[in-house]
């Protein structure tokens, strides 16, 4: 399952969902509108392994990393945000729920960086094919 932060725009939620990407939002269809930070996590808990798209930045963080969630910063404009959680749905690397779980990443319009539990960040360049 998908779920977008409450700071993603809900334009952004729309056109996912028109794209037919099933996704949450908090404060619309889970939890409540103005969840502190350390509220999301047991809420993330609480989903069946879901991949949570936040504008946040103190959500990357390696101490985030668990084996049933992936946290995706989404290091862009507001408006960009559809556009790069598709790109990041579609790369190799993440194209699959098992292949992002336990994952903390930044995707931004230069890259991904990664961390997972036990190793160092890492970094991915966009795939030209995605």
């Amino acid at each position: 399952m998908n779920v977008l932060d409450e700071n993603i725009p809900a334009n952004q939620r729309q056109l996912l969902e028109h794209w037919g990407v099933r996704v949450l939002q908090i404060g619309f269809n889970v939890g409540r509108g103005g969840m502190h930070d350390d509220e999301v996590i047991p809420l993330l808990l609480q989903q069946r392994r879901p991949t949570f798209f936040t504008r946040d930045e103190d959500f990357y963080d390696r101490e985030l990393c668990h084996p049933r969630y992936c946290i995706a910063y989404m290091a862009v404009d507001k408006n960009e945000v559809v556009t790069f959680i598709r790109r990041f749905l579609r790369h190799p690397a993440f194209n699959t729920l098992a292949k992002r779980l336990g994952a903390v990443i930044r995707v931004s319009s230069a890259g991904l960086s990664i961390w997972r539990p036990h190793a160092r960040e890492r970094s991915l360049e966009w795939d030209k094919s995605v």
